[in-house]
């Protein structure tokens, strides 16, 4: 039994951030301008700009938070930048960075529910296009880099090359799950010589008491917004209740909202099904997380509140069930990690993701960008400027959006 010193110790917070929220929203302002592609493609962009270059997080505890947010509802790739602004600059900290990762998508796709007329025409489908390349070689980038460092032997390869056979023949959420949980399972049986290592302490300043009452507000709010929007007379009430539902039943990313969302605003009647479809296709060429087009659709909700109040409610509403869980989580997560056969289940789960990753490298970002030989030349000279030329990203993809509308010009 723990003694009550060391209880009190564990949930000690640290009085000083590694780190500020400035600097916290600066880096992620950059990931948040310049990270297109979709989840998969922002954990590379995350594991380029954090991990390697400013080494917020070693690999294997980069690895862990991305298994974690796998496990829990919600948009996996905003709770890992979540959890690692709050490791690097406390409470301030995460919410600097979901806003500066979160605001550029949201604010062009409102600024485009007003308009309605971006994005059209060959020169809009060209950027798209481009911008989805530029995905390819993100997500094998990370593939490559998080293989050679989570796989380095054959038990661990092993693990990955299941997780593939895993999520191709069980797609969806689904797959993901049993794929991290089977590599748990075998890690314990196959990576148990593996070297203790409890050096690495992710501080994320979250007490237990705050964890379970993190816990307690998200299944509240889950049972009790219903019937308070049922009993109460408000279109805004209604609109954070779809919202937060939505944001609470979903695993694997925001593809996997885009149905739930379209039965709660399309089938009620708030947003016609032309609208609907025109802000998707306009959300896959901005930047940040698919879960921004929440915004858009609150802006072009029929009944008020709508325009700019209605975003900020639709997009408050999507984000904060995912937050709450993974608050709820992390005090529990950083005792279990550290534990020798904790330290052996994770090596097999991050083999998983490592596996996870490669598998969605093929589908959908491979399948949904390169249809011909010339897509696979410009993939394929994209990663050789990120892996061997070590060009940032952001000049990547800037190169590449640039060139498509060229071509698409001409």
């Amino acid at each position: 039994m723990r003694s009550s010193a060391e209880a009190i110790h564990e949930e000690t917070v640290e009085p000083h951030p590694h780190g500020t929220p400035g600097e916290v929203f600066s880096a992620f302002l950059k990931l948040g301008l310049t990270s297109f592609g979709g989840p998969i493609a922002h954990l590379g962009y995350f594991r380029d700009e954090l991990v390697v270059r400013r080494k917020w997080i070693d690999e294997a505890g980069y690895a862990d938070l991305v298994a974690l947010c796998q496990f829990l509802p919600g948009p996996a790739s905003s709770q890992v930048g979540f959890a690692l602004g709050l490791l690097r600059g406390g409470p301030l900290g995460a919410l600097a960075a979901w806003t500066a990762f979160t605001l550029p998508s949201a604010i062009l796709l409102v600024i485009f529910a007003m308009a309605a007329t971006a994005f059209d025409g060959p020169i809009g489908a060209g950027l798209l296009h481009g911008l989805k390349v530029v995905a390819v070689a993100i997500v094998a980038q990370a593939v490559w880099g998080m293989a050679k460092s989570l796989t380095p032997d054959r038990e661990r390869a092993g693990i990955a090359l299941v997780a593939v056979l895993i999520v191709v023949f069980a797609a969806g959420a689904a797959g993901q799950i049993a794929a991290i949980s089977l590599g748990a399972l075998a890690g314990l049986a196959l990576c148990r010589n593996g070297p203790v290592t409890g050096t690495t302490h992710l501080s994320f300043r979250v007490s237990r008491t705050v964890g379970t009452g993190c816990l307690a507000a998200f299944f509240l709010l889950l049972v009790g917004l219903p019937i308070v929007a049922a009993a109460v007379d408000s279109q805004g009430l209604a609109l954070f209740d779809s919202f937060y539902r939505s944001g609470s039943l979903v695993f694997g990313g925001g593809h996997v909202v885009l149905p739930l969302l379209q039965a709660e605003v399309v089938s009620s009647g708030w947003v016609t099904n032309d609208a609907f479809l025109a802000g998707y296709g306009a959300a896959q060429a901005v930047p940040g997380p698919l879960f921004t087009f929440a915004a858009y659709l609150g802006a072009v909700m029929g009944p008020a509140p709508n325009g700019i109040l209605g975003a900020a409610i639709c997009l408050a509403a999507i984000f904060v069930p995912g937050f709450l869980l993974l608050l709820g989580a992390l005090p529990f997560w950083n005792g279990f990690r550290k534990q020798p056969m904790a330290q052996a289940s994770m090596r097999g789960a991050n083999a998983a993701v490592v596996g996870i990753l490669g598998a969605a490298l093929y589908n959908p970002v491979w399948t949904s960008a390169i249809v011909g030989a010339h897509d696979f030349a410009l993939a394929l000279t994209d990663f050789l400027l990120l892996v061997v030329w070590k060009a940032p990203p952001w000049m990547v993809v800037l190169g590449m959006g640039l060139g498509a509308v060229g071509l698409a010009a001409i």
